[in-house]
């Protein structure tokens, strides 16, 4: 079980009392701790195959799928930017010079550019529209698995609290509050939780095979499950042993065993791509303007 340790009514509460400017910036300090979110980088895992999406991962890296013509990575690397965290460690692995190509040419492709050949193949920038990001792209190995890429990117991370997500999920995840979160309950790790709910009516029945029960679904059925959006402290690498650890079984268990790991429970929008119908339901929504996920304005 993963233990939820403290209050959000008190959370929210301590979290208003942050008054942070549209930059980002604190003016206020709280002893909960408003964290200074220009010193958190967030680790996006970005190497598996993704298989059950083969119709497009055949050709790119499924966080390198497109929803509106922006790969599922940028919406990700933006819902972050929105809250003024700007630097992201890539842990890449399957066609991962797909996404170093895509990162080499973004400036120029976001820029208006002159090319002058009259002065020896000059190039001019212009109006740069670029965001302010700092992206590290590592070659975390093949068939690494997700713990083991985590642990490959241990001195990029540094020494400070760290962010880790998923490279194929969008969501309207509030960073500002999950980070006070953290910082108020003081364990290794958060995880973000969310109720996908119960996609059919209920029904219970006997032994007798009689129906005692029927009702339709509610948002109260299902489980939590983990959508990404977590945050660690440092102390999470001593938890990783190698390439061959699954990130989801032994670091969290044990975590969870040591009474290192809390739940923020996410209750706004979050939709992962795994299939080629989800795709298609975030394409949707981004194309008619309303993805619940574009928390930034253009």
């Amino acid at each position: 079980m993963i233990a939820v340790v403290i209050g959000y009514d008190s959370i929210r509460k301590h979290l208003a009392e942050c008054v942070m400017n549209t930059r980002g910036i604190r003016e206020k300090y709280h002893p909960y701790g408003c964290v200074d979110r220009y010193k958190n980088k967030v680790v996006v895992l970005a190497g598996g195959f993704g298989t059950r999406i083969s119709e497009e991962s055949h050709l790119k890296p499924k966080p390198m799928i497109e929803i509106g013509e922006k790969p599922i990575l940028w919406h990700i690397m933006k819902e972050y930017s929105a809250y003024g965290i700007n630097e992201f460690i890539i842990c890449a692995g399957y066609k991962q010079h797909v996404i170093k190509e895509w990162f080499a040419d973004y400036f120029i492709h976001t820029s208006d550019i002159t090319f002058d050949f009259t002065k020896g193949n000059e190039m001019i920038i212009h109006n740069k529209h670029a965001e302010p990001w700092k992206v590290t792209v590592v070659d975390t190995g093949l068939n690494t698995q997700t713990g083991g890429r985590i642990k490959r990117v241990k001195d990029f991370v540094g020494d400070d609290t760290f962010m880790v997500t998923y490279g194929d999920a969008v969501g309207d995840i509030n960073i500002d509050e999950l980070l006070v979160f953290h910082r108020a309950h003081g364990k290794i790790g958060t995880m973000s939780m969310y109720n996908f709910g119960q996609t059919k009516g209920i029904v219970d029945v006997g032994n007798n095979g009689i129906i005692n029960a029927f009702r339709e679904k509610s948002d109260f059925d299902g489980d939590l499950i983990n959508i990404g959006y977590m945050v660690f402290e440092p102390a999470l690498f001593d938890y990783i042993e190698g390439d061959s650890t699954i990130f989801e079984k032994e670091p969290l268990t044990k975590l969870v065993e040591d009474g290192q790991l809390a739940g923020y429970v996410h209750k706004g929008f979050w939709q992962c791509m795994d299939t080629l119908r989800e795709k298609q339901k975030l394409e949707k929504l981004w194309e008619d303007g309303n993805a619940p996920w574009k928390l930034w304005k253009d």
